[in-house]
């Protein structure tokens, strides 16, 4: 009110007077709109800070997360051998000194490899032993599977892992009219895992001989993985129906939803996938108690290397790789890191 008539002093007593009996509402609206344009700033000003201390926690969170740092141990020849990592923007590097530079791509698939498991996973472990040994400079990138097949593919990173056998005939979906053997050379072989098809408990099925009675089924499969040359012949023939995932625990969301009939996949993988989830603990139980492993397992599946031939000094780096997994394997260090593990235990 006292802005009001303020804001009309010059005006006659009798034109207040007027005012105030044919228009109150006119007295209260400059009030009215003083104090909504004050609460918008009031508003306005708690927004902002909150924006400003949400950017700091992030920015903070990022800085935390790029200065995480990573330790990686290995015995060669009866020394032990202890790399400092870190995380940078090229990926999770060791050995930074060494103008030997490989860039590796991968995915998080544990209990091998993963961004969640502590120290990453015994693979990821493995493969920084394996490569620094040999005097590389390593650099991690986690990605989607799809994602990473092509970025070696195309040559745009140098090592894709951990890789199963790829079949002569096997084509590639990242350059096309090439087949994958044409782009990668593989490595030598190192432990993997069971390939196994996996149903919804209860769900009437039983694995017949040539996997004949896949026939008509509709299949969830990890989009760019190769699984056994038996079921991706049938499935570039389209004998079954595919439902593609991006990884383990959107294909076991599949199959307990009823989307598909049947997933293929490491069974230790679905299982850590489940989890390591963001889920809460009731979800991951139903999951789990509603999926069974259909015996027998498909496939024993080593696992591998895979260098892009683009890399210009390809067939050394192949080389070193092959001499320090027949040294790793010989000198019990390959067995260390896989009864070692990432190191983590189940906290749920």
């Amino acid at each position: 009110m006292l802005f009001y008539f303020s804001a009309t002093q010059d005006q006659s007593l009798s034109s207040i007077k007027a005012n105030v009996h044919t228009g109150p509402l006119a007295l209260l609206l400059p009030a009215i709109q003083g104090i909504t344009f004050t609460l918008i700033l009031i508003i306005s000003l708690n927004l902002g800070l909150s924006q400003v201390a949400q950017a700091k926690v992030q920015g903070e969170a990022l800085s935390d997360s790029q200065n995480e740092q990573l330790t990686v141990t290995y015995f060669s020849e009866g020394q032990q051998h202890t790399i400092q990592g870190k995380q940078t923007d090229q990926g999770y590097r060791f050995n930074e000194k060494s103008n030997k530079v490989i860039n590796l791509a991968t995915l998080n698939w544990p209990p091998y490899i993963s961004e969640e498991l502590c120290n990453k996973g015994w693979v990821f472990q493995f493969t920084v032993a394996i490569l620094v040994s040999k005097g590389y400079q390593v650099n991690i990138h986690f990605y989607p599977w799809a994602r990473s097949v092509m970025l070696v593919e195309q040559g745009k990173m140098d090592i894709l892992f951990p890789e199963y056998f790829i079949e002569s005939s096997a084509p590639s979906d990242a350059v096309p009219g090439k087949k994958r053997s044409e782009l990668l050379v593989l490595s030598n072989k190192f432990s993997g895992g069971e390939l196994s098809l996996l149903k919804r408990l209860g769900y009437p099925f039983d694995l017949q001989e040539n996997l004949r009675n896949l026939k008509g089924k509709i299949i969830g499969v990890v989009r760019g993985y190769q699984n056994t040359p038996e079921f991706d012949a049938m499935m570039d023939s389209k004998q079954f129906s595919v439902i593609e995932a991006v990884d383990e625990l959107q294909l076991v969301k599949l199959l307990v939803a009823k989307r598909v009939d049947l997933i293929i996949g490491d069974p230790k993988v679905f299982t850590y996938s489940v989890n390591y989830s963001n889920l809460s603990n009731r979800n991951k139980q139903a999951l789990l108690n509603n999926i069974e492993i259909v015996q027998p397992a498909l496939k024993y599946n080593h696992l591998y290397f895979a260098i892009s031939n683009k890399y210009q000094q390809w067939s050394q780096l192949l080389d070193d790789v092959n001499l320090a997994l027949l040294e790793f394997q010989q000198s019990g260090e390959t067995d260390r890191f896989i009864k070692v593990g990432s190191g983590c235990t189940l906290d749920f």
